[in-house]
């Protein structure tokens, strides 16, 4: 990847991160002679995250590099060999791999829905089945941050979102991909110094509570970083007493160290207590003094829901780092997405598959598809998702009837409309036709793809709902499947 001055990739070889079923399968395609059978995944998701309308789509880029280095090391071979279930010819095979497949997806940063593939693969059966687990983990974990980030971003009503989780992420990938993932997502800057060395994900910290214990004073805490910082002096006020030492010592030190300098403070944070009592009367006491351009940041496990909570409350916060609860997705861990295979290529034509349960979420949509998404000429916004087998072409409507693949009775027409398709080649025959942007015009292609998104869908709780429809031709293909195999 290219997005700072740094030139940066994964250089793990992560060919045999697969689940093992993936390996017995791969094995069985190439013993039955069915190791070139044409198959079509898709990647998707069933559910949105902390019960939200839309999830963003992120993690191509590594999913990108790594079908790009995908192969099989002598290491890898002596492995599989010890299994003893394994053939040779099999094993011949690995060794001289070469990544042949399609491969299409939705851009990083763009609002995906459930059911409808952020990624589809055509390939050889034993290469595509081979790639489900490494693609799941590189795009369901950044996918699930930029989600989770965003809602915290948009919670924050403009102001600024730091990323601080790496100390709590699950993993230093976990930590890395999260922070660029946050970034994608809306975050300012990242606590994780790595990512703006690596990615030019802007970082940003001051000072721990050690820093001001490990003086003899709080006071002498202050006044030695700003002397050593006085163009970023950030104090953190709350190690002891806010009201009665931090704010306090503070102000003496602005007025002490800065003020003779001619330099102003950046801020206070405060991270822990009664975070909205403790902002009034800090900004308060900062005003008096003659600092109202001293910001007020908060931190201490924050999420959505409370920084709603602090906003509703009229705290008076300027920004807000957020740990924990971003890097974890913590009310919402998993993202649940799923590699299914929807289609056969046999002499030229394509065989539908489909998944059948008595669920209907888990019920998968057959065929090769194209999303389209269908805009408003008039106000720009998304109208509609409009699903369609691979070879049909909505682009030339200027009108179009929509219906609820689950209430097919509920229709809808949607005029002086435009469609714009959301799968881009990656991939043709193995090679990459598609080269990522970088990292900041990524999250400034999802900011704008959001705002093309109607508030009522941003809603934290009980979102407006967005339709993905699929086309008559598509959903009669379903159906039909669904009739045949009942």
């Amino acid at each position: 990847m290219k997005n700072s001055k740094f030139e940066v990739r994964d250089a793990r070889n992560l060919s045999i991160l697969t689940d093992f079923y993936e390996l017995t399968m791969a094995n069985g395609f190439f013993e039955s002679g069915h190791k070139d059978t044409i198959g079509v995944f898709d990647a998707f998701f069933r559910r949105v995250p902390d019960g939200g309308s839309f999830a963003i789509s992120c993690g191509l880029e590594q999913a990108i590099d790594y079908m790009e280095n995908l192969s099989f090391t002598e290491n890898d071979i002596d492995y599989l060999r010890s299994k003893n279930i394994f053939s040779e010819e099999f094993l011949d095979y690995l060794r001289n791999f070469k990544f042949c497949c399609d491969v299409w997806a939705v851009e990083e940063g763009t609002p995906i829905f459930p059911k409808e593939p952020f990624m589809v693969v055509e390939g050889p059966m034993i290469q595509a089945q081979l790639l489900e687990t490494a693609l799941l983990i590189l795009m369901d974990h950044p996918t699930l941050i930029a989600t989770k980030a965003n809602r915290i971003v948009r919670s924050a009503m403009g102001r600024p979102v730091q990323e601080f989780g790496a100390r709590r992420a699950q993993g230093v990938d976990a930590a890395n991909y999260g922070s660029r993932a946050a970034y994608i997502g809306g975050c300012v800057s990242s606590s994780n110094t790595m990512m703006e060395r690596d990615m030019g994900i802007p970082a940003s910290g001051t000072m721990a509570h050690s820093w001001v214990q490990s003086f003899d004073s709080e006071y002498e805490a202050f006044e030695t970083y700003a002397k050593i910082y006085p163009d970023n002096t950030v104090l953190l006020v709350d190690t002891y007493n806010v009201i009665k030492s931090g704010i306090p010592n503070a102000i003496k030190v602005f007025d002490n160290v800065l003020a003779p300098m001619g330099k102003r403070p950046l801020g206070v944070r405060i991270d822990s207590g009664d975070i909205a009592y403790l902002s009034k009367r800090a900004r308060a006491m900062l005003d008096a003094a003659g600092y109202k351009d001293c910001k007020i940041v908060a931190s201490n496990a924050l999420d959505e829901y409370i920084i709603r909570d602090l906003l509703i409350n009229d705290a008076k916060l300027d920004s807000f780092g957020v740990g924990e609860k971003l890097i974890t997705s913590r009310t919402s861990p998993v993202l649940g997405g799923v590699y299914k295979l929807v289609a056969v290529k046999k002499d030229g034509q394509y065989i539908p598959k489909i998944k059948i349960s008595e669920s209907f979420e888990k019920i998968t949509i057959p065929y090769r598809k194209q999303i389209w998404r269908i805009y408003s000429k008039e106000t720009g916004k998304a109208q509609a998702d409009y699903m369609t087998i691979y070879d049909e072409d909505p682009s030339d409507l200027d009108e179009i009837t929509i219906f609820s693949p689950l209430e097919p009775w509920k229709k809808q027409t949607l005029t002086n409309i435009y469609f714009k398709p959301l799968l881009v080649p990656i991939f043709r025959n193995g090679e990459k036709v598609y080269n990522s942007p970088a990292l900041k015009d990524i999250r400034d292609f999802a900011m704008r793809q959001l705002d093309t998104l109607w508030d009522e869908l941003k809603r934290l709780e009980y979102p407006h709902k967005y339709y993905v429809d699929l086309s008559q031709k598509l959903w009669d293909a379903q159906r039909r499947l669904l009739e045949n195999n009942s």
